[in-house]
């Protein structure tokens, strides 16, 4: 393995990493954050709904998918700057 290949395989994975870490960080606020101030966010409505209830039957799992695609978009960036890409 040559001191450059070495080098892209530690700033491919930095990048992953970063992602990856961001990626979960969001999943974490819409799996539990939101719903622990469920209660507190009926106060307001989306759609005709109390946001709140809202976001626990609809919204995460609608933000779940939006961060896959995006998520999955973002890693296939990251693969072709590194050259990691399937072609």
């Amino acid at each position: 393995m040559s001191q450059d290949d070495s080098a892209a395989r530690v700033a491919h994975w930095s990048k992953t990493r970063n992602l990856m870490i961001i990626v979960m960080i969001i999943w974490f606020i819409f799996s539990f954050v939101v719903h622990w101030f469920a209660k507190d966010l009926n106060g307001s409505s989306f759609l005709g709904f109390p946001l709140g209830n809202y976001m626990a039957a609809q919204g995460s799992l609608a933000i779940f998918v939006v961060l896959i695609a995006v998520s999955n978009w973002r890693q296939n960036q990251i693969d072709k700057e590194f050259g990691f890409d399937e072609e």
